[in-house]
């Protein structure tokens, strides 16, 4: 199992530190979001939370750190033409030695697009965008020089120079949960980071929260999973992933329960259910061990990564539970 910590609104020589202590408590995955707004469920959102251009603080990370993968959850496509894209992973591969995953979706917040002026397409197109900017990357990073012309992007002998260090490419991750992405995903993807569909509305919805739930996370995999040998790949050579944008250790199976209990009145559901989700891994190190393995076992998931939460809580997230899973 890798273990894997999102991280984002952070002065910059704090990321540096929470970088290094990650990786120091053996995460193996340290990944950035990308948005100019951080909105929350229901459009809550913090005007003044600091957001940084998401490939200049990977090149903090990567400076920080020695070992840990670094990467993005997810890289917006509609943000940069996938020239640039291309062009900005292959650098930041040589910066960290060849530890780069390239995190990239379809863009999904809709208010980012409101304010700022960026052409915000219908789901379908956004999708058929994303497929083609993928194929465009792979193929600059591994043919001499590349000629396209497609329904959105067209280079003519275009060169990419210098490759990346990782060979044929960095690993594609790609994070969503409808249909249409994950069939995108089986067709390139590395790793699937199953989430809460967002996509259609444009924003996080409680109710979509409350749906997705165990049994809606396997039945995604199993989605995946027959999309891939549809599309002639062994699924088994997909690394699934799990984010939990709440992970919280408690010191008693009480507290557990009174947690659990004050997040189903927020999402809806029964007790069992909320710390069945695959949003959230609440609970004391030896349950949240205990779960994390269940997942491991019944969704097959490889990767876990984990919202951060503060120094204190990554510290003990490190020390009582990623050693013994």
């Amino acid at each position: 199992m890798e273990f894997g910590l999102q991280v984002n609104a952070l002065e910059l020589p704090r990321l540096r530190d929470v970088a290094q202590q990650a990786e120091g408590l053996g995460f193996g995955f340290l990944a950035l979001p990308d948005h100019y707004l951080y909105e929350g469920p229901e459009h809550q959102h913090d005007p003044s939370a600091l957001v940084w251009d998401p490939m200049l603080a990977a090149a903090v990370l990567a400076s920080a750190t020695t070992r840990a993968r670094i990467g993005h959850l997810v890289l917006c496509n509609l943000f940069r033409h996938p020239v640039e894209t291309a062009r900005a992973l292959t650098t930041l591969d040589h910066l960290s030695g060849g530890r780069v995953v390239a995190g990239i979706g379809a863009g999904w917040t809709e208010r980012e697009f409101e304010m700022t002026g960026i052409p915000f397409p219908d789901v379908t197109t956004r999708l058929r965008m994303l497929d083609e900017s993928l194929a465009v990357m792979r193929r600059l990073w591994t043919e001499e020089t590349t000629t396209h012309q497609g329904e959105f992007y067209r280079l003519g002998g275009a060169i990419a120079h210098p490759k990346p260090v990782q060979h044929p490419h960095p690993p594609i991750l790609l994070g969503g949960a409808g249909k249409g992405l994950l069939r995108i995903a089986a067709r390139h993807a590395d790793i699937v980071n199953v989430i809460a569909e967002t996509g259609r509305k444009g924003y996080i919805a409680l109710d979509q929260v409350a749906k997705f739930t165990d049994a809606r996370f396997r039945a995604r995999v199993a989605f995946v999973r027959d999309e891939a040998r549809a599309a002639g790949r062994d699924p088994e050579t997909i690394t699934l992933s799990n984010v939990c944008f709440t992970a919280m250790v408690t010191d008693s199976p009480d507290e557990t329960r009174e947690r659990a209990i004050m997040f189903s009145g927020l999402f809806g559901g029964s007790i069992e259910a909320t710390l069945r989700s695959p949003t959230m891994l609440l609970g004391t190190p030896e349950e949240i061990v205990a779960e994390i393995r269940r997942r491991r076992t019944e969704w097959g998931i490889a990767q876990l990564v984990i919202s951060f939460a503060g120094e204190a809580m990554l510290q003990r997230f490190g020390e009582e539970v990623v050693p013994r899973v």
